[in-house]
């Protein structure tokens, strides 16, 4: 069963003014495509051709890099789709809020040493909030690789990924990663990743 380019759930200008129209469309329909259409191309005629996108994650160490990257690609961003939202941002509240507050302080805290993580990934990569032995944590991957892998250097479940990729923010804010950090909290879907922490807690 081939896998497929989810459809974004909401316009590519819905995001805007934080993330712009253009760089929604092409990063959906041109490069999580490509990710899309390389994995199938990897995995034809290979054992790993009925395994589910999350097996093929989980197993990156022993896939080859094509199916590892471009299996990442695709994993990472229908994920990442699902937790930016228009009209969203603010400050989670319930017990992810009270576990974010215990955790790392308070909210700007977590958020300062998240911006911090994914600025420091050179290159390109993902910064993440994983819930990891029943506890929240920080870590950051290079390329399209995640916390769910067995490659990762800090294994977790994730809760919330930031991608920064070039791609992700270069038509708008050009080199100024850290902007696009900041922007980006404006646009977190707060009840999606609350949803994410019960199920992983």
């Amino acid at each position: 069963m081939a896998f497929t380019l989810p459809n974004l759930p909401y316009a590519f200008e819905a995001l805007e003014p934080h993330i712009d129209a253009l760089t929604m469309q092409i990063h959906h329909d041109k490069h999580h495509q490509a990710y899309v259409d390389n994995l199938n191309k990897a995995i034809a005629g290979t054992p790993n051709e009925g395994k589910s996108l999350e097996e093929l994650v989980k197993a990156a160490g022993t896939i080859s890099p094509a199916v590892r990257n471009n299996g990442g690609g695709h994993w990472n961003h229908s994920f990442f789709w699902e937790i930016l939202a228009p009209n969203a941002g603010g400050t989670p509240d319930g017990k992810l809020g009270e576990a974010i507050n215990s955790t790392f302080g308070s909210f700007d805290a977590f958020k300062e040493k998240l911006a911090t993580s994914g600025v420091g990934r050179f290159g390109s990569g993902w910064a993440w909030l994983i819930v990891k032995d029943g506890k929240l944590e920080i870590s950051s991957t290079p390329n399209q690789d995640n916390p769910l892998m067995d490659v990762a250097e800090v294994k977790g479940t994730p809760i919330l990924g930031v991608d920064v990729w070039e791609h992700a923010y270069y038509l708008k804010y050009q080199n100024k990663r850290a902007d696009y950090l900041k922007a980006i909290w404006n646009v977190i879907n707060w009840k999606k990743v609350a949803e994410l922490y019960a199920a992983a807690h």
